[in-house]
């Protein structure tokens, strides 16, 4: 059955939606959905309610586990998942009990994120980490094995001394530490900077440090289009004394990048979902991207990020979780030796 033809056959008028995402409502997660959320209501047939759900814990491990067990047939219950559901999956955490394969992915986009430093660490900041190699930094993490290794591989490797405090529910969790001045380095992806961050940095209490970058055609790592005038890891790792764009750590890096940020959240619908249904969502949320204003209204809310819906979203997906076994190797011995995580 066709995208179009499915439009035809499914009627959601008078039913609710629920898009359940499995962190706090402070954080980037929570932004990306609220800000579709709305827009699928209008291009799905009958326009449901679509209501925005939370069910953070274990790093968005507790709502992924949740949601493989749930069996809807009637599309009324979607599910995101962002690079921290992504990476425990693809290391093997014991405490994952969800198939990616198991599921529908009708939507997936990329995003950034940028990482800043608080005024007094920041007055140190010469787009290298050389003078930030002697201060010591707290970070409200979720966790190593989450998103947040990106951060924190990146900063060791630019030799930095980074104390993380694990266990916050969210993104917008470590920006509020920050703001409380319980932590003096953070890091927000690019749809929780935009609202949360930025204005830090325009009242002077933060000063951005770096964005992890953008891929370009190639594969080469540059500048985030969302963020132009903010350099990239790669660039501050260039410029650091002691920092290597090459090697073990980097590729190591790199390939965990890839794998959260150009594909960082996706939309599921459950095992057992009639392809009707599946259709019908691809078509919608076709047409939210080819709305006129949506280049506009997205960059500002989420960033300049290419979305992928379909089989877009199926080749992103497969993008996502197909990282190389030595970048896993070396990021599970990594894990065990700085931070205590036994993977294996």
């Amino acid at each position: 059955m066709t995208a179009a033809g499915a439009l035809a056959e499914v009627d959601f008028s008078g039913k609710t939606v629920e898009w359940v995402i499995p962190f706090s409502e402070t954080g980037g997660s929570a932004k990306w959905a609220n800000f579709f959320a709305p827009l699928l209501s209008e291009a799905l047939p009958g326009a449901p309610t679509v209501v925005v759900k939370f069910m953070p814990g274990a790093g968005s491990t507790k709502g992924a586990n949740w949601f493989q067990r749930e069996e809807h047939e009637d599309g009324t219950l979607l599910f995101g998942t962002s690079g921290s559901t992504q990476f425990p999956y693809l290391l093997g955490d014991p405490r994952v009990r969800y198939e990616y394969g198991d599921w529908h992915a009708v939507m997936a986009s990329g995003t950034g994120g940028v990482a800043y430093l608080s005024a007094e660490a920041g007055a140190m900041f010469d787009g290298s980490a050389n003078k930030l190699k002697d201060i010591d930094f707290v970070y409200g993490s979720q966790g190593a094995t989450r998103l947040d290794l990106v951060p924190l591989l990146a900063w060791q490797m630019l030799g930095m001394t980074v104390e993380p405090v694990f266990g916050i529910k969210g993104r917008g969790d470590g920006r509020l530490m920050f703001e409380r001045g319980e932590a003096n380095i953070d890091y927000q992806t690019s749809s929780g900077y935009l609202s949360g961050s930025a204005p830090l940095v325009e009242d002077g209490s933060a000063v951005p440090m770096m964005s992890w970058g953008a891929l370009d055609a190639e594969g080469n790592i540059v500048r985030d289009p969302t963020f132009p005038d903010i350099p990239t890891f790669k660039e501050v790792c260039e410029a650091t004394e002691g920092c290597e764009t090459s090697g073990d750590s980097w590729d190591a890096w790199k390939a965990f990048f890839i794998a959260g940020f150009p594909v960082q959240k996706l939309a599921f619908l459950p095992a057992g979902t009639p392809q009707d249904v599946i259709d019908t969502y691809t078509a919608a949320f076709q047409a939210v991207t080819e709305r006129a204003d949506f280049a506009d209204i997205s960059s500002k809310r989420v960033g300049k990020y290419p979305v992928f819906v379909g089989g877009g979203a199926q080749e992103a997906l497969a993008t996502a979780t197909g990282v190389p076994d030595s970048a896993k190797t070396f990021v599970t011995d990594w894990l065990q030796a700085e931070y205590g995580v036994r993977l294996k």
